[in-house]
């Protein structure tokens, strides 16, 4: 098989009831296939799928191993040049794989990419969580083109050229399958959030680039397993941002500086604390410093330096340029490659 699209589903039976059908619609005629990855649901996905999808295969974990773990395992099981890693709250256009499997046959150097995404509720709009491709900043924030900090952009198609990226959103994210081998996969220790970033970044540090591939577009709900809201979602995304800066940095910038920055880092996430605090989100607050000790538990991986650039860093910090030098992010967005 050339193309396997593997949908990792954890208690979302009324997406695949939803979304799957015209995924399968759009794999039609071509050399691709839909496998469902289920991560030990309790709810009735697992009879949805014998009883309405009886042809898609179906790889039944015996526990939620976290999206990690979950695609790990499943993509252990399921061979095909290319995976398409997709979320089950994805609506596919017509036609949008065969601009990325394209665009990974024509450029072998590609280790992975991925479509545009736009707002399921609002299709005028990019959605938040990868946009057009997305980038960090020196302190490790994530941005895209399309998405700065909580406000998305319309599409008006100033993103629509190919560029190459730091990162792109795991929602959709098309990879080489040897190259997602070659790496180990996902990093286990992250169970979700953050962890297609950390990917992204070992493949540039192995020599792979990563490409956003906007010729291609889908439409993304987000939050469909885990809300923006959830106090756990929050602890995750603190502290595998901190374990991305810890494992990537050094091999990016060297280790003294890569030092400095975490450390900067990890000011900014105490003064973030303090701002839930003095806001009055109470659920919020205890969740980074349960982050940065589940950091300093998890923290002694870091990935071997060697002579490969990356791109998609941002030179300066987004909290601050945002409200003093807000163009010179756009302009940094709106290169047409770096």
């Amino acid at each position: 098989m050339k193309t396997s699209v593997v949908i990792l589903n954890w208690n979302t039976s009324g997406y695949l009831r939803r979304f799957l059908p015209g995924l399968l619609d759009s794999l039609e005629g071509i050399d691709a296939e839909a496998v469902v990855a289920d991560n030990a649901s309790t709810d009735d996905s697992l009879q949805v799928m014998a009883s309405e999808f009886p042809s898609v295969r179906v790889i039944a974990l015996d526990s939620n191993y976290g999206f990690t773990g979950g695609y790990n395992r499943a993509l252990s099981e399921v061979e095909a040049e290319y995976y398409v890693l997709m979320n089950t709250d994805v609506e596919v256009a017509p036609g949008w794989l065969a601009p990325l499997t394209g665009y990974m046959d024509a450029h072998p150097e590609c280790g992975a990419c991925g479509p545009k995404l736009l707002s399921f509720d609002d299709r005028s709009r990019f959605e938040y969580a990868g946009a057009a491709g997305g980038f960090i900043d020196r302190y490790g924030y994530p941005f895209c083109r399309g998405r700065l900090l909580g406000a998305t952009e319309k599409d008006e198609g100033q993103y629509d050229t190919v560029r190459r990226v730091h990162w792109v959103s795991g929602a959709c994210l098309m990879v080489r399958s040897s190259v997602f081998h070659a790496l180990g996969g996902f990093d286990e220790d992250f169970f979700a959030h953050f962890d297609e970033i950390d990917l992204c970044w070992r493949m540039q540090l192995s020599g792979w680039s990563v490409v956003s591939v906007p010729s291609s577009a889908v439409y993304h709900i987000g939050g469909g397993t885990l809300p923006q809201t959830s106090p756990f979602k929050l602890r995750l995304n603190y502290r595998n941002s901190l374990l991305t800066l810890r494992k990537n940095l050094p091999a990016t910038v060297g280790p003294f500086k890569a030092r400095l920055r975490l450390a900067a880092r990890m000011l900014l996430d105490g003064a973030a604390a303090l701002v839930y605090l003095l806001k009055g989100e109470w659920s919020s607050f205890p969740q980074v410093w349960k982050a940065h000790r589940e950091f300093r538990r998890l923290r002694g991986k870091v990935t071997p330096a060697t002579g490969h650039g990356v791109e998609g860093i941002y030179p300066g910090s987004i909290l601050f340029d945002r409200i003093f030098r807000k163009n010179r992010i756009f302009a940094f967005c709106r290169k047409e490659d770096i």
